[in-house]
């Protein structure tokens, strides 16, 4: 099993990591590390014998957390910040419409499925509408509970 990082390296965590009961005096779904976080690789372990697990210290945070390969990137590896991760509930601003059929009207929810942080027109989404899958940009969301939402995308 090839690891991509090693120890010492520089990485960061891609989405947001919350704890999964693992974690000692949070509460289960609690949130360990906010995405975007630089931490640094200090064990390589692996889950299974077919995952490879890094222990990262986030330095920010004071954490020592267990992340799976592909929820991290290399430090100088290009990252968007998005302001919806996957699962996240949104809204429509606006009336979306396939070949001139309106799928979904303004405030109606739907749930975030994956998030194309390298479109050249900038960050989209695949989001789940009632009946309908819709790639939609960034900016014809809202969080669905009316939340704001932070420049790292996270709620405030």
């Amino acid at each position: 099993m090839d690891k991509r990082f090693d120890y010492g390296d520089v990485v960061r965590v891609i989405r947001n990591i919350r704890n999964d009961g693992t974690f000692p005096g949070l509460e289960v779904g609690e949130k360990l590390i906010p995405r975007g976080s630089l931490g640094v690789v200090r064990n390589i372990g692996t889950f299974l014998q077919d995952q490879v697990i890094y222990s990262v210290h986030f330095l920010d945070e004071d954490r020592l957390v267990g992340c799976r390969e592909e929820e991290l990137i290399g430090e100088h590896e290009p990252w968007v910040p998005s302001r919806f991760e996957f699962r996240d509930k949104v809204k429509s601003k606006i009336s979306l419409a396939v070949n001139g059929e309106v799928v979904a009207e303004p405030g109606d929810e739907a749930e975030v499925l994956k998030v194309l942080r390298d479109h050249p027109d900038g960050v989209q989404y695949h989001v789940r509408f009632p009946g309908r899958t819709l790639q939609v940009p960034e900016s014809l969301l809202d969080p669905a509970d009316g939340a704001k939402t932070a420049s790292n995308g996270d709620t405030q």
